[in-house]
């Protein structure tokens, strides 16, 4: 990683597109510093606390949602609404065939997902406003300064919900500006700096507490644990990077075919199948089901006692939690793997270019094997996504407690992700710039 961004910033070009990617990056974190007048944080702060799936977010925007700021949406919009039209793709025949028409195609669904940002956004914003702001009438403790409109509370509210859609926008389009300038994936990186920011303050506080008066929780003690946190977390990092990287390559020959005077074929290759194929989107599926319920009923004061039943039997650490959780991150690893990966399809494919695995007859028995194999891989995935849901803030409990959240469990697999994404889009610009040298 150091030797690629060492020999990045030695080309112009690329040192060029580094420095606008971290201008653009330095404007997303301050627009999550710039409040929103009229809205009372401490409640962001309370609500966000309140839900792991807010948690999840909160640290995704890096501390905006708790803060209440202008990008306290963050990409989430953004990232649901790709979610939602990369399943629709697969069920609607016509956003296929928009997907299979080339630059034109993928020009329209992404004019489609940016609306279903937009409606996304609002809808959010409202439900920030109703639930992680306190709701419309609390009097005792009002999530709207009212005098601020007029003491009009429509117009507060179309006030907030304009403000924060609007950010969320402006976060979007910070992404898209990143993957059209900068080094690569806009909206990967911005949900990257988010967690990264997440975690340095929180450890930041930690270390402003060692100059502190041990009645007050300072003390050289807080040394200690950060220390002993992050050398957890260098172990946990590396665990999830060996899997993350760790793949079944599966080999297929190639048959030599002679046409006219020349011979072709005759190669090898392999289909790579990762363990972890479906990165993290099993986690953040299961998480946002899971946490759905008690949103909605937090919506209606009616539900109350629903809601405290609810919070009650699925508490986050509950076993009615964890087997929720561990079937839904199951159930999503499948059903990911299968849009991602057709046996069907690959082993057509493989036919019709004239070849075969070593020992498979080719056709359906090749669909077959190669599904075999990927069920298998997908089941390995799936239990590693459910070790990762649980096992590191179990870990890191033995060192500190304040630092249990400072990674989620989704953001700990966001981070390596993002970081090998970002090495690799190096590499392969280095790489050009140096093909395109040398055949100059």
């Amino acid at each position: 990683m150091f030797e690629t961004l060492k020999n990045a910033f030695l080309n112009k070009d690329i040192r060029k597109k580094i420095i606008i990617t971290l201008l653009l990056l330095l404007v997303f974190r301050v627009g999550c510093y710039i409040p929103v007048p009229g809205m009372a944080r401490a409640l962001f702060s309370d609500g966000s606390d309140a839900n792991s799936f807010l948690t999840l977010m909160n640290s995704v925007t890096g501390g905006a949602l708790a803060n209440g700021t202008l990008f306290a949406l963050g990409i989430g919009p953004y990232i649901n609404a790709s979610i939602i039209i990369q399943l629709l793709t697969v069920g609607i025949p016509a956003l296929e065939r928009l997907s299979k028409q080339g630059e034109e195609g993928r020009k329209k669904i992404t004019n489609i997902t940016r609306i279903i940002t937009i409606i996304l956004a609002v809808v959010q914003s409202i439900g920030i406003i109703v639930t992680y702001a306190g709701g419309w009438g609390n009097t005792d403790n009002p999530s709207i300064n009212l005098e601020l409109f007029g003491n009009r509370r429509w117009l507060a509210i179309i006030y907030m919900t304009v403000i924060y859609t609007g950010g969320a926008m402006l976060v979007m389009w910070l992404g898209e500006r990143i993957t059209d300038y900068g080094v690569g994936n806009g909206i990967s990186l911005i949900i990257f700096i988010g967690i990264i920011s997440t975690a340095g303050l929180a450890i930041i506080d930690k270390l402003i507490a060692i100059g502190q008066p041990a009645s007050a929780g300072g003390g050289i003690s807080n040394l200690f644990e950060v220390l002993g946190f992050l050398a957890l977390a260098v172990v946990v990092f590396f665990c999830i990077v060996y899997v993350d990287l760790a793949e079944r390559r599966i080999h297929v020959q190639y048959a030599k075919q002679v046409r006219g005077t020349k011979m072709y074929g005759g190669q090898s290759s392999v289909i790579p199948m990762k363990i972890t194929g479906s990165g993290v989107m099993p986690l953040i599926f299961a998480f946002a089901i899971i946490s759905f319920p008690s949103m909605i009923m937090s919506l209606v004061p009616a539900w109350s006692s629903a809601l405290n039943w609810w919070n009650m039997h699925f508490a986050s650490g509950t076993w009615a939690y964890v087997l929720v959780l561990v079937v839904l991150i199951f159930v999503f690893a499948f059903f990911y793997a299968q849009i991602e990966f057709n046996p069907e399809d690959v082993s057509k494919t493989i036919q019709q270019n004239g070849g075969f695995i070593q020992g498979i007859r080719p056709g359906k028995p090749t669909a077959q094997y190669l599904k075999k194999i990927h069920n298998r891989i997908t089941l390995f995935g799936a239990i590693f996504l459910a070790l990762v849901a649980f096992i590191p803030s179990f870990i890191f409990s033995f060192v500190t407690v304040d630092l249990i959240n400072v990674f989620s469990t989704t953001g700990l697999l966001i981070v390596v992700s993002v970081a090998l994404e970002f090495d690799k889009q190096l590499q392969s610009q280095i790489m050009m710039k140096n093909t395109k040298g040398f055949l100059k």
